[in-house]
């Protein structure tokens, strides 16, 4: 068997990962999903850590236009962030992969609180963290709050996993001329505006050396390919 190019990988996935057809809310055949492919590559002998955005539940722009305080906005986001955490720390249990979750906000009911060291212990055992409750603090996608966790746990690379197959100079849906970036530098992503992270979570891999790889979730051969040092998607890096 080949062995992986990475040893510690952080995904990144998007509240939508895990909404149905309808956009919203959480899919439990959609948390299925999510898990069996996470199960392929810890299987592989990888580490895995998972950050999850809020989208399916709470986006702090709705609340912004209702007059909302944006601090107040964005806690409820981090708060989202757990539940989904969750949600998929149960379909990973399901399928026998031992999880754990870690929150940024603490909850000790139902989460352990962020420790660096102990999420590092997790890893080396063969557990899969999930890290939710963004970096607890407001104005902070949980884009940024991969890459600090990827950067504070050590992790070989931030694999964002979309629907889309890479990053592209627009988007393919609106333009069939649209052309796809095969490798692209941090600075490049950032002066061309690329919806790859936001810039504070791209900075920040560029500051600590961390690779960005965007790939399609759904497509089965795709995360357990890059594992193994395939090109796969859009690399983002020096």
């Amino acid at each position: 068997m080949t062995q992986p190019k990475y040893k510690l990988i952080m995904l990144k996935l998007s509240g939508e990962a895990l909404a149905g057809p309808e956009g919203f809310g959480i899919n439990a055949q959609r948390a299925t999903d999510i898990a069996h492919r996470v199960k392929e590559v810890r299987d592989m002998g990888v580490q895995v850590g998972i950050v999850i955005g809020a989208g399916n539940l709470w986006r702090g722009r709705v609340g912004l236009d209702m007059g909302m305080d944006q601090a107040t906005a964005d806690y409820m986001g981090m708060l989202g962030t757990v539940m989904n955490a969750l949600a998929l720390m149960d379909a990973m249990e399901k399928i026998n992969v031992e999880t754990r979750v870690q929150s940024a906000i603490e909850m000790r009911a139902v989460a352990e609180p962020y420790i660096r060291r102990r999420a590092i212990r997790h890893l080396e055992k063969g557990r899969v963290v999930i890290f939710g409750g963004g970096t607890g603090n407001p104005f902070f996608s949980t884009d940024t709050a991969a890459a600090l966790r990827a950067t504070e746990i050590g992790a070989d690379i931030l694999i964002k996993a979309t629907k889309v197959d890479g990053v592209y100079d627009s988007d393919p849906k609106n333009n069939r001329q649209a052309k796809k970036f095969e490798k692209i530098s941090y600075i490049e992503a950032l002066n061309l505006r690329l919806a790859v992270m936001d810039s504070t979570a791209v900075s920040l891999c560029m500051e600590n050396k961390l690779p960005i790889l965007v790939l399609n979730l759904w497509d089965k051969a795709a995360l357990p390919s890059a594992i193994r040092g395939e090109h796969v998607g859009t690399l983002v890096s020096d």
